[in-house]
């Protein structure tokens, strides 16, 4: 162990939440979640994706730099930046719309490289439109961790898991014994540490042939868009400090606790404005 911070890089996608209903919007998206709010525990992060040269990409732009994420690699080209429609309806999120603008504009070149080779982890997901790429980038990276959120398939697991080191699933409203043959399934694929939300249920992680379990802890809910990202935050960087598993589940349900008390990804709320007169016909009839 070292006493360096641990370095994280967020890779891929990113998003403006656009909550119709409440007339404000916040920057997030997986891969942006997770580098900004493993920089919030004590560890060093970056980005690197494509953010559009629009009004939503500007806000990812300001907040990423605001919370002091390294964006030297990040690109920011014409064209609408990745946005999604939100409401809320008895206290659920409805998603009522997603675009995915200019987010997998990227090609990555030899300084792109050189760049993922200086973190601990980088961490990317389903979303960020990069499946094609993983198997170059794994071979780069220390390591590599993958949100497959609830996406995967067996063809994704195939194509995919030999190249993911930390592997992220979600399994709500599945049984334990479903939830524990899912992990199975997944740790033998290549992955040597697999990690399942399970939404009320808690989480489980299977290391090395031993199953570990974490309970919810407990919060005060101001909004839950943006706490699985917390958790996976919360894991990696418990868990690149000394491989510990139970800590690093307990410190990601803390995480994920802690995300549920704020509106948004990680904050940086402004009034909505560069909807698209479709999406202006949408918010009104939110």
């Amino acid at each position: 162990m070292t006493n360096s911070p641990m370095r994280l890089l967020g890779l891929g996608d990113n998003t403006v939440d656009i909550y119709v209903d409440r007339n404000i919007m916040f920057p997030g998206g997986n891969a942006v979640n997770v580098a900004v709010l493993a920089k919030r525990l004590g560890g060093a992060a970056g980005y690197l994706g494509c953010l559009g040269n629009d009004a939503f990409g500007s806000l990812l732009h300001d907040a990423l730099s605001a919370e002091g994420v390294d964006l030297s690699r990040c690109r920011r080209i014409d064209g609408e930046n990745a946005h999604v429609l939100v409401r809320h309806r008895d206290g659920d999120r409805e998603f009522v719309k997603s675009t995915p603008g200019v987010r997998a504009r990227y090609e990555l070149d030899t300084g792109d490289f050189a760049y993922i080779k200086g973190f601990d982890v980088v961490h990317s997901s389903y979303c960020s439109d990069n499946d094609a790429m993983i198997p170059a980038i794994a071979a780069a990276a220390i390591r590599l961790s993958y949100d497959f959120s609830n996406r995967w398939t067996d063809d994704k697991r195939s194509r995919l898991a030999p190249h993911v080191d930390i592997a992220f699933l979600s399994h709500a409203d599945h049984s334990d014994a479903e939830s524990v043959e899912a992990l199975l399934q997944w740790s033998s694929a290549g992955p040597r540490v697999v990690v399942m939300t399970r939404g009320g249920d808690g989480a489980l992680a299977y290391v090395d042939g031993t199953l570990y379990r974490q309970e919810v802890l407990p919060a005060t809910v101001v909004d839950t868009l943006g706490a699985g990202d917390a958790f996976i935050a919360g894991f990696l960087t418990r868990y690149l400090a000394d491989g510990a598993i139970q800590p690093a589940l307990h410190n990601g349900a803390r995480a994920a606790a802690a995300a549920c008390g704020w509106l948004g990804g990680f904050g940086h709320g402004i009034a909505i404005t560069g909807l698209s007169p479709e999406e202006m016909s949408l918010s009104i009839r939110s």
